[in-house]
């Protein structure tokens, strides 16, 4: 990727290209989000290469999961998630305290990817400043995959720590970090390179997980050591999706200045890849 312009594209949003074709549209500026969807930057919609959709934005279950992107429901007590926040003795309870992620400026973007500077801020205040990297790279003629990479610097003078509905007392649901909300429709298919179904996968450590859908496959994976040893969010049933949780069992402390990085590489397949297929391409794509 080569150094750009300083400058939004047209509409806040721009193409992102592999195999010279569009893969995905990267929304930067979600100006026409509410407040309580914790507006941030999201790729939406990200096609296979034949053009088959393979994510969903503010479905009505969910309206606050939009395409694929980074959230984290517990920020120093602030939502950038979106919708309810789960308290602890209280359930999921309805706060003004959401976040919204704003897009600073791109360091470097190119048709197949960019590197982007975003703040993270709520009250006024810039908890968290992120650089994030995502890249599209083809795979073979029918898989690319999309690289994601972000890095979470503490802005503040003090200790900050990241929390999920799990941390806060509700067990099962440690979502929070990178998540793809993938298209509803009937329930696909989970599986790691060991278990098999959604119960089986979720919280579980593996190096990747895939989710296999009508027409496309979705195969996620941890790209660094640090990232393989957090645990997979998965939704199968009620909705489909998928997230790498950050905060699983504890909060996650980052001190001042410091920062926390986690890179995932997803497969974008056209039609069901078994076990093999979705191992050889991973490999490949964590590789590339």
């Amino acid at each position: 990727m080569t150094a750009s312009p300083q400058h939004y594209p047209p509409g806040g949003s721009l193409l992102l290209r592999c195999a010279g074709r569009p893969v995905a549209r990267y929304v930067i500026r979600p100006d026409h989000l509410d407040r309580a969807l914790a507006p941030r930057p999201y790729l939406h919609p990200v096609t296979t290469l034949t053009g088959t959709p393979v994510t969903e934005l503010a479905p009505d279950d969910h309206p606050h999961h939009l395409g694929a992107g980074v959230a984290v429901p517990d920020v120093a007590g602030r939502n950038f998630w979106g919708g309810r926040t789960f308290v602890r003795d209280q359930g999921p309870t309805e706060l003004d305290n959401h976040g919204a992620q704003h897009h600073r400026g791109f360091k470097l973007r190119d048709p197949d990817g960019f590197v982007e500077d975003i703040d993270w801020t709520a009250d006024g205040e810039v908890l968290l400043r992120e650089r994030r990297t995502v890249a599209a790279v083809e795979l073979t003629g029918t898989a690319w995959a999309l690289d994601f990479t972000f890095s979470l610097t503490n802005a503040t003078g003090g200790e900050l720590s990241l929390g999920s509905p799990a941390t806060n007392g509700r067990p099962g649901a440690a979502y929070g970090g990178f998540f793809w909300r993938a298209p509803k429709a009937d329930a696909p298919r989970v599986f790691t390179p060991e278990a098999e179904g959604e119960e089986a996968a979720h919280a579980a450590r593996a190096d990747w997980l895939a989710l296999a859908g009508d027409g496309w496959t979705l195969v996620f994976a941890g790209a660094t050591a640090r990232t393989r040893r957090d645990p997979w969010f998965v939704r199968a049933a009620a909705y489909p999706g998928v997230g790498s949780s950050l905060a699983a069992r504890d909060r996650v402390p980052i001190a001042p200045r410091d920062t926390l990085v986690r890179r995932v590489v997803t497969v974008v397949a056209d039609g069901t890849l078994d076990r093999s297929e979705a191992a050889t391409l991973v490999r490949r794509a964590v590789t590339a």
